[in-house]
């Protein structure tokens, strides 16, 4: 499975975002799916993530009640919108896939990793 973001750029605070993350080389059917953040020092973190079936998201408490994680199954695509951007959302935003039908937090659950796209958000 082979993962593709986009949407990712500069933002200002206050301001919202779309990040989309289409698959190919496989259907995305059988995987939960996942958006991770990292930044310079520090560990990769979930974000949220979402399972096969899509009725279980979940959010770190970062971003709760301002993200929304959402999958498209018929387009092989995850799509995480953040609103309501702080500079702290900043880092390079990476989706994955899991073989399983729960998401998870923990980076090292997910076998398929995109390259990741940049988020900055301007004070």
């Amino acid at each position: 499975l082979q993962l593709v973001e986009s949407g990712g750029g500069l933002v200002q605070s206050g301001g919202s975002l779309t990040l989309s993350c289409p698959a190919s080389t496989s259907t995305i059917d059988d995987y939960a799916l996942g958006w991770f953040r990292q930044v310079p020092g520090k560990d990769r973190e979930g974000v949220s993530t979402i399972s096969r079936t899509g009725r279980t998201p979940l959010y770190a408490d970062s971003v709760h009640g301002r993200a929304t994680i959402s999958r498209d199954n018929a387009k092989n695509t995850v799509v995480l919108q953040i609103k309501y951007l702080h500079p702290d959302d900043s880092g390079i935003y990476y989706c994955a896939a899991r073989r399983a039908l729960i998401g998870t937090m923990e980076p090292h659950d997910y076998e398929s990793w995109g390259q990741g796209t940049q988020v900055t958000v301007s004070s």
